[in-house]
């Protein structure tokens, strides 16, 4: 199930995050980097701005690498401790959809979301094509605990940077 989606404008905000590639197989070393942001966070008394998130530089599938970081937003001017980098969420316009269910399933709703953004005129920003193509911002917001929620009660936020397809930015 899903609501959204929507188009909205959202301000740069400051994260840490860890960077990793992961296979489809090994997702669970991408799921467990969730707890250890936090872990880094509460060491550093530093509280969360919102809610942990994939970002994804790079999609994999089969035996190919996903290139993402796991993090979390904050207030201020994050400084990073080498495994934990500093960084920006990207202001902009995105389109967002929101997935309820189980987190298997997620891929269904990623298509809805970029079938509904072409029919908008809307393009992701990125660059490159196929396993070569970077995005600028591809996202996943844990809305429920990623760890401790039940299958069926996740709430993820997929949402992706975009540009009118009739302007040559991005």
């Amino acid at each position: 199930m899903t609501s959204g989606p929507k188009h909205e404008v959202r301000a740069e905000q400051p994260y840490v995050a860890i960077p990793t590639k992961v296979t489809p197989r090994e997702w669970g070393k991408a799921a467990a980097l969730v707890t250890e942001v936090q872990d880094w966070l509460g060491a550093k008394c530093l509280s969360p701005a919102g809610p942990p998130f994939f970002r994804y530089w790079v999609i994999g599938g089969g035996d190919r690498e996903h290139i993402m970081e796991v993090g979390a937003p904050v207030n201020g001017v994050p400084v990073g401790d080498g495994r934990v980098v500093p960084g920006t969420l990207p202001g902009g316009d995105y389109v967002t959809l929101v997935h309820k269910g189980d987190p298997e399933r997620i891929d269904g709703a990623h298509e809805v979301l970029q079938d509904w953004a072409a029919g908008q005129g809307l393009a992701w920003i990125h660059r490159g094509t196929g396993a070569n193509e970077v995005w600028g911002g591809r996202f996943e917001f844990y809305l429920s605990d990623p760890v401790r929620a039940r299958k069926d009660a996740c709430e993820v936020e997929i949402a992706y940077l975009v540009r009118n397809a009739d302007t040559c930015a991005g």
